[in-house]
């Protein structure tokens, strides 16, 4: 069953269908792509050689570091309440200043710009059914947003949302939106299954709360073949992107502020308690999301990673280089590559731990799994010591970071203040985390 749903994984997150994953010939043709669009980035960046970034196989001879004795955290780590004049931040007003000036660090440097004019989107809905998911009666309705594409009519862009809502609920409900994948029903019976534990959309409805599932590759491909379609295409008119053009991350943040929207219509939902979810590279986009859309009330963000909550001035797992490579660096602006040559991560004007400070006030969950399950690719510590050093931010606006600066053990949840950590005991999932974030999240919904 593993096997399975990681080919599926693989699938859509090329921007592939329900029914399996591309051909060989198709995926050689996404990487030839891609490839040819990363070369092009290069030359407008006037780059002719990059560092290689380091292999996640253990046994490889490039191997990445995990050995926590032998990382090293680059000394010059950007303090988020020092303006780049050094001046100090010691006031919340101060403090939007510094916000602004960070933003446009991370909008140049690392995720790009949002477009000046996005077109609009007008929501549809595709179908409507009242059925059970388990124990809990729920109506469940498949959304589309479709992208006003007038200004470059050879794209067709739409937004997939499937939004499940308590069937008997008194009044708008909370909703937990994951940026995740449309599966088959026929493979979501049999997962659930072979389940020992209620899915996350069955925790959400026994709280009496409402799910989300926002499909990201719906509207922009995971791969720098697709820069040229999706949101971001359908805006450049079918061109390559400039340096500072907004990234997939950023794209699909894009996305989900626009379910917010449809969210804001919608008599079922409480569009003021909306959190976002994500794992691994939908987790990054989960993290961005929360950072530039202050509407988002909470996020839940799993095993993010580099590019995501973990700081980039560790020499632990992956690196600025792998995101750099032409399989990743879609996710980012282009002028992210020139971290992995001729500039270094010391270079870089803002870090992880600045990005989540972004969020504040409002609370983030950091979520991982145990380093002997999950491997260390994702720098488990380097989210840790990320989201310790967002903590004076929380606490200049009058809320509480992480409650300790000490590194927990598994299991062990750091969640008494607005930013949370935990390492739960399995692999690369949020699935062990979820009650402990939906506990976590009713401290908030339901004050």
């Amino acid at each position: 069953m593993k096997k399975i749903l990681i080919l599926l994984l693989t699938a859509f997150s090329f921007g592939g269908t329900a029914t399996g994953q591309f051909s060989r010939q198709a995926m050689d043709s996404i990487n030839r792509l891609s490839y040819q669009d990363h070369a092009q980035m290069l030359q407008q960046l006037g780059i002719t050689q990059l560092r290689p970034g380091p292999s996640g196989d253990p046994s490889a001879p490039n191997a990445a570091n995990v050995d926590e004795s032998k990382a090293t955290t680059y000394s010059m780590l950007p303090d988020p309440l020092v303006f780049d004049n050094g001046k100090k931040v010691s006031t919340p007003k101060a403090w939007e200043k510094r916000k602004s000036e960070l933003t446009e660090h991370f909008d140049r440097e690392i995720y790009g710009r949002f477009p000046e004019k996005i077109p609009g989107v007008t929501w549809k809905t595709i179908s409507a059914k009242d059925t059970s998911l388990g124990n809990y009666p729920v109506r469940i309705r498949e959304l589309s947003g479709v992208v006003d594409n007038s200004s470059f009519p050879g794209l067709e862009v739409a937004i997939k949302l499937i939004v499940g809502t308590p069937l008997h609920s008194e009044g708008p409900v909370p909703v937990i939106m994951e940026f995740g994948f449309d599966f088959p029903a026929a493979f979501m019976l049999r997962m659930q299954q072979d389940s020992k534990e209620p899915y996350w959309q069955e925790q959400l409805l026994a709280k009496g709360w409402g799910y989300a599932i926002l499909v990201p590759v719906s509207f922009q491909a995971d791969n720098g073949a697709g820069l040229r379609n999706g949101i971001i295409g359908l805006v450049n008119k079918g061109q390559p992107r400039k340096p500072d053009d907004w990234g997939t991350l950023k794209a699909w943040s894009w996305g989900a502020s626009r379910a917010l929207d449809y969210f804001e219509s919608d008599p079922a939902v409480d569009a003021s308690r909306i959190g976002i979810a994500g794992l691994s590279r939908y987790g990054k986009a989960a993290l961005v999301t929360m950072a530039y859309e202050p509407r988002m009330a909470i996020g839940f963000i799993g095993s993010s990673g580099a590019g995501g909550a973990k700081l980039l001035r560790r020499n632990l797992g992956e690196q600025v280089e792998n995101l750099a490579s032409s399989a990743e660096y879609h996710w980012f602006a282009g002028n992210f590559i020139r971290y992995a040559g001729p500039l270094t991560p010391n270079d870089l004007p803002v870090d992880a731990h600045q990005l989540i400070a972004l969020c504040a006030p409002r609370p983030v969950y950091i979520s991982c799994g145990a380093p002997g399950v999950e491997g260390r690719w994702i720098d488990q510590m380097g989210m840790f010591l990320a989201a310790k050093d967002a903590g004076p931010v929380y606490q200049l606006l009058g809320k509480q970071g992480l409650p300790s600066t000490d590194y927990p053990g598994e299991g062990v949840a750091l969640d008494s203040g607005e930013i949370a950590f935990r390492q739960h005991e399995g692999g690369h999932t949020l699935g062990p985390n979820w009650p402990w974030f939906i506990r976590y999240a009713a401290r908030y919904f339901e004050r």
